[in-house]
């Protein structure tokens, strides 16, 4: 079966829905309620077998490059503005491409401000498999 991330950006997307409010409009309720359900979200993907894994990521980080052979690494960060964050993740492991935008569509249901769902955009993508690596190698 074909796996997907399911990227979580919070406020990444082509268009914020006019509902969406951010995580830091939420009370500490509210936010573990959001909390919950992904938690939520991971058990019915492990029961119906198709969780490979999901993770939370800290608001905190930096970019790191390579800094050339006698340099070090090149850091720079924390991340400048919030819509480059990627908040977290879900990998699963689906029969189709519409399977994994089923599923990316109820975790866009998820609670936010007062219980409302926030219509997050989420990127869904396909893992690379063999075929497709093959397809991108230039052609000699």
């Amino acid at each position: 079966m074909p796996k997907y991330l399911i990227l979580k950006h919070y406020s990444g997307g082509p268009e914020l829905h006019p509902n969406f409010t951010g995580w830091a409009d939420w009370t500490a309720d509210e936010a573990r309620a959001h909390i919950a359900f992904q938690r939520q979200v991971a058990d019915m993907l492990r029961e119906r077998g198709e969780f490979v894994d999901a993770q939370a990521l800290s608001p905190g980080g930096s970019y790191v490059r390579y800094g050339g052979p006698d340099a070090a690494p090149v850091v720079d960060g924390p991340f400048p503005e919030a819509k480059e964050l990627i908040a977290g993740w879900f990998v699963i492991d689906v029969d189709s491409v519409e399977r994994a935008h089923e599923i990316a569509a109820y975790v866009s249901s998820a609670p936010g401000k007062g219980g409302e769902p926030i219509y997050e955009w989420l990127e869904v993508r396909p893992f690379m498999d063999e075929s497709a690596a093959q397809d991108l190698m230039p052609s000699e």
